[in-house]
């Protein structure tokens, strides 16, 4: 069964372990839930031959992308309509801070260049601040970083420190807990009570957006692998919100573990899709039929597998999932970057680190 609920990526602290990169379209946990997130990822890059902005600054609310700064627009823009009430004292406001934080970014790089004793190639710092609110009411907050894709650093929350997860970052987290940087605790007092604070006014702008409920249509067919197995797959498109729930069940009460399944791939239009197979024994007496339970559907929907009809599901769901699939594997190879962007890593060699301003908001 496949079990999707807006669990984060970025663990805490304590939890460091990534999730496979595919699966930024997001974390794996029990049952359905209301939680809602808030979070910032910042990109530095050393060069500018990498053909991505030299630095960036992407905030989302659950999976859903807010705002968006880089260094070839310098301006910070809502992503969304529901954001645009903000007003513009905000954005202006909050394109000050993404300038100020791009030059923080540039002087971070280097500084973590010269930390791995690099004069030159394309290096990337990143960092994921941000907060999340349970629907029982807790949260979590984290700011994490990497440098070229591994851990740099992390807050741990309970303790208002950084963590270093490399040598080259000993230096930075003895100067960012010190007496007078105290900077863990500062950022610690940030993603558990001002980020909480913003995420709920973002819930309460973007609700009708952010919790709109849009039932999955299924399509279900079978191929036959030899003369004993034949290979069942459930097609679910088109649901939002992601959280679902797919299992292919036997005899209306067996579940059959999955002998394959595809993350939850967004659409373009803001739905998603999954696919679960199975290999089953081919043999006449059982019947087989994939359930889905979404929060959408008053009831588990059940759609049962007919061994005589050929595979004839609709041709248009087939072209929209090989579309989806191209624009993932593009998502993905951005969200490559965003996924180091969580964890931007970096410190500093002069006298005190400097410091992202946090794009609270």
């Amino acid at each position: 069964m496949v079990s999707c609920c807006g669990d984060s990526l970025y663990r805490s602290p304590q939890r460091m372990e990534m999730t496979p990169l595919i699966l930024i379209i997001l974390g794996v946990s029990g049952g359905y839930c209301d939680s809602h997130s808030l979070r910032y990822y910042y990109t530095g890059v050393s060069s500018p031959g990498s053909g991505l902005p030299v630095f960036s600054e992407v905030g989302y609310v659950d999976d859903k992308e807010i705002t968006n700064y880089n260094s070839d627009t310098r301006q910070n823009l809502p992503k969304t309509e529901w954001m645009k009430k903000l007003g513009s004292d905000y954005w202006e406001g909050q394109t000050q801070r993404g300038r100020s934080n791009e030059a923080v970014s540039k002087y971070n790089v280097q500084t973590a260049m010269r930390r791995f004793n690099q004069t030159g190639g394309i290096h990337i710092v990143q960092r994921m601040s941000g907060c999340e609110l349970r629907d029982d009411g807790t949260t979590e907050g984290y700011d994490q970083y990497r440098y070229d894709g591994r851990e740099f650093m992390s807050l741990d929350t309970q303790n208002g420190i950084y963590i270093p997860t490399m040598n080259e970052a000993q230096i930075t987290t003895q100067r960012w807990n010190s007496p007078e940087e105290r900077w863990g605790e500062r950022q610690k007092n940030y993603v558990e009570n001002e980020c909480i604070e913003w995420l709920k006014k973002h819930i309460n702008n973007g609700r009708e957006d952010l919790e709109k409920r849009v039932p999955p249509g299924v399509k279900v067919w079978g191929h036959r692998q030899s003369d004993d197995v034949t290979r069942l797959q459930c097609l679910v498109y088109g649901f939002h919100p992601r959280p679902v729930d797919v299992k292919w069940v036997r005899n209306g009460e067996d579940h059959i573990p999955s002998y394959e399944m595809t993350p939850i791939l967004p659409h373009p239009d803001g739905t998603y899709q999954i696919r679960v197979s199975v290999e089953v024994p081919t043999r006449e007496g059982d019947s087989y039929s994939c359930h889905v339970d979404h929060s959408s559907l008053e009831d588990v929907l059940r759609v049962k597998w007919d061994p005589n009809e050929k595979s004839k599901h609709n041709i248009h769901v087939i072209i929209r999932v090989v579309v989806t699939v191209a624009v993932v594997l593009i998502i993905t190879s951005v969200i490559g970057v965003i996924y180091w962007r969580r964890r931007s890593g970096s410190g500093r060699t002069s006298a005190s680190p400097i410091i992202y301003v946090p794009a609270s908001r």
